[in-house]
């Protein structure tokens, strides 16, 4: 595989820092060189929140992500900070609430899923929305086993929430399939990607 270099934003709160930890954590599981860091807004809990991981199959030698491969937002205020810095070569996941100029969409592949409105209606805890950017991100970009992916949310999640939070990291890939067409929403009960307006 390529250099993978990947950032996860959003606000304090969302768990953007344990999704790249997650992540990270399963591709080290398959046998691949990692580095994670992050940092937070002044506001900390609510205020804007970034987290990074590379992933390499080589050395890795700079650890700071300088041409993001990636870019996950969950908030508007944090695209709008950190889409000024991707490159051509950049996989954007956005949750549907975001904006996203046409100037993006001509030149990235922008993947636009229901995240966060999934969390709330489907996994029925708005925390999870951090392990359905998970899921999506690693098969948009196939960093990790779907085998690693679990043991590494199980090593992260409380204790009792095991099954809701496996739940999540599938629908996120689940999601990711029916907005690239690999699989029809009717397919399964649980998917929620709603057809885009017109």
């Amino acid at each position: 595989m390529a250099k993978e270099q990947l950032r996860f934003t959003g606000s304090g709160g969302q768990g953007v820092i344990l999704g790249t930890i997650i992540i990270a954590e399963a591709a080290y599981m398959d046998g691949k060189n990692v580095v994670q860091s992050q940092s937070y807004g002044p506001e900390a809990r609510g205020g804007m929140c970034k987290a990074e991981a590379i992933i390499d199959q080589d050395k890795i030698t700079y650890t700071k992500v300088t041409d993001p491969t990636l870019l996950l937002s969950l908030t508007q205020i944090s695209f709008n900070k950190y889409v000024k810095d991707i490159h051509r070569n950049t996989v954007i996941i956005v949750d549907d609430s975001i904006n996203v100029p046409q100037r993006v969409k001509e030149k990235q592949e922008v993947i636009s899923l229901p995240i966060i409105h999934s969390a709330k209606e489907i996994i029925k805890n708005p925390m999870a929305s951090n392990i359905i950017s998970v899921g999506a991100v690693n098969e948009a970009l196939k960093l990790a086993s779907e085998k690693s992916l679990e043991a590494a949310v199980l090593n992260h999640v409380p204790k009792g929430t095991e099954e809701l939070n496996v739940r999540a990291m599938k629908l996120g890939a689940e999601l990711v399939k029916i907005y690239r067409g690999e699989i029809k929403p009717e397919a399964k009960k649980e998917s929620t990607v709603r057809k885009k307006e017109a």
